[in-house]
């Protein structure tokens, strides 16, 4: 990692000096007076959150790490650029979407991981990982080998979807987002994050349909 990104606040850990403050307060305070203390905070904040969707979109630690520092640094280079009256987390979600597109075309490498362990909260309340919809067994009797199996499919199987479908599934379905944040964070409407996703499920039931065909 370059010297550049070093000088950002680590992720952060330990005691919040600034709990009552909103994110958009953070950004808007930092901005205007650039204090390390409150740009620490933000940091700290979104670490887990957003450590964890770069590690799931990338598929690789090292990758999320590098991204993730890149991430904050255009949040300190661009916190200018922040309009009134937004969200803070659809902003960075964009931002940290873009920088991994950029990640993946530098390293050419990257790959989908721990999808059995995803889920999702929907417009009406219920959850559910991403496998049971699909009707994939990952536990109970039997699971076994042949689960195993299935799970392995599985993210192969999102991982070769179109980079527009797959962005909407991890969104919603890694990050448990609803429609319409997702749709912030992608810059659609949400009847485009309903297409998308409803592509991205056909696909995959049409995969995982092939891979439970008896042989």
């Amino acid at each position: 990692m370059n010297g550049t990104i070093e000088q950002l606040p680590k992720r952060a850990c330990g005691h919040n000096p600034l709990p009552a403050w909103s994110d958009e307060k953070l950004l808007l305070d930092y901005r205007s007076g650039r204090d390390g203390k409150v740009f620490e905070e933000l940091v700290r904040r979104y670490e887990k959150e957003l450590y964890g969707y770069l590690r799931h979109y990338l598929g690789d630690a090292e990758m999320a790490e590098d991204v993730f520092q890149q991430t904050f640094l255009q949040v300190h280079l661009k916190c200018d650029q922040f309009e009134v009256g937004r969200k803070v987390r659809p902003w960075l979600y964009t931002i940290a979407i873009n920088q991994a597109i950029d990640s993946q075309r530098r390293n050419r490498r990257h790959r989908m991981s721990s999808l059995d362990r995803v889920s999702r909260q929907n417009p009406d309340g219920d959850t559910g990982t991403l496998a049971e919809i699909l009707g994939v067994s990952t536990d109970g009797p039997g699971a076994g080998a042949e689960a195993a199996e299935e799970n392995e499919s599985l993210r192969r199987a999102v991982d070769a979807l179109p980079e527009l479908c797959k962005q909407a599934v991890i969104l919603v379905y890694f990050q448990g987002m609803k429609y319409r944040e997702a749709a912030e964070v992608l810059g659609v409407p949400v009847g485009t994050v309903k297409s998308r996703l409803h592509a991205a499920l056909e696909r995959l039931t049409e995969s995982m349909s092939r891979v439970s065909l008896p042989r």
